[in-house]
């Protein structure tokens, strides 16, 4: 199943974007560090080309510290980009984000040139809970439901560094299918959108291979079995070991697919890193070459049409 999830007022967003574009003189995107990738908004790439970047790998307590540094190695070696791991405890995050950004654009300083700032991300990164952190009030909505800004706020981190905070977006097409399923896991997508049965197996598919260890400890497995477990065995272990069972000890696999997200999400499983750069790459590439195979049929079925005179 593809993860796809597009409400209307993402599109709202993604045009209040392209306006505000316009006159601001970088931007900053939020990503999970848990899935820096599968979090990057590739319509952001298209609307902010040509302007400095700066990428926080938010959530940083959550993941895998090796994946992290080898995340943000991947970024800071990409022209006109910077990137920072953060999370919302941390007290310096001000400080850090406004001198990255001032390295970035030296010249835009003083209230006749303030630092015009736009801070995107997809629903649920953390960006709003960061952003209170930041400016020390509650100026932005928070929640752990997708989707809770709706509309640009403008803040002030100095009298010449203006931010403006947008709604959380994905986009329209995911065509990375693991990415879809890593966003699903994550909390960044509608639970109208997805199957949380089908997310949990993909997602206990991965860190069976990935990351064994931490799975066995959360859910106290013996070594030995535990490591030729498939995903479906591992949900029905986890129903077995948190009562998610039905009458006659039949497994409630809706119950367990829940508790496995909330594991995930909470970073109870342990700190968990869903993708690195080389991953990624392959994943693209793959997602890449089977959408051009389906633009060649389209672009095929097309021209029979017409050589048919349209029957």
């Amino acid at each position: 199943m593809a993860i796809q999830w597009f409400p209307g007022h993402m599109n709202k967003a993604k045009k209040a974007i392209a306006e505000r574009m316009k006159n601001i003189d970088m931007v900053i995107e939020m990503l999970d560090a848990r899935l820096p990738a599968s979090s990057s908004n590739p319509l952001l790439a298209q609307l902010a080309r040509g302007k400095p970047k700066l990428n926080i790998l938010n959530k940083q307590d959550l993941a895998d510290p090796e994946r992290t540094a080898l995340w943000l190695a991947h970024y800071q070696a990409q022209a006109q980009t910077r990137a920072l791991a953060l999370d919302a405890s941390d007290n310096q995050a001000a400080a850090k984000i406004s001198r990255t950004c001032r390295e970035l654009l030296p010249q835009r300083s003083g209230l006749d040139k303030p630092l015009r700032v736009l801070i995107c991300g997809i629903p649920n990164v953390g960006k709003s809970t960061l952003i209170n952190g930041m400016i020390g009030k509650k100026s932005a909505k928070t929640g752990n439901e997708p989707g809770i800004t709706k509309a640009e706020q403008r803040l002030f981190l100095a009298d010449d560094f203006w931010l403006y905070d947008t709604p959380g977006m994905l986009w329209p097409k995911i065509i990375v299918e693991q990415g879809g399923y890593n966003l699903a896991a994550s909390g960044a997508v509608g639970r109208n959108a997805l199957d949380e049965e089908e997310v949990a197996l993909v997602l206990l598919d991965y860190l069976r291979r990935h990351y064994l260890p931490l799975l066995q400890a959360r859910y106290a497995a013996d070594k030995d079995p535990s490591s030729h477990w498939d995903d479906v065995a591992w949900l029905e272990w986890v129903a077995q070991k948190c009562g998610a069972l039905l009458g006659g000890g039949r497994v409630n696999y809706q119950k367990a697919a829940e508790r496995v997200l909330v594991d995930f999400r909470g970073g109870h499983i342990g700190r968990i890193t869903l993708e690195t750069p080389q991953q990624w790459a392959g994943w693209l590439k793959t997602a890449q070459r089977r959408e051009a195979e389906l633009k060649a049929e389209r672009e095929a079925k097309k021209a029979a049409r017409k050589g048919n005179g349209g029957n």
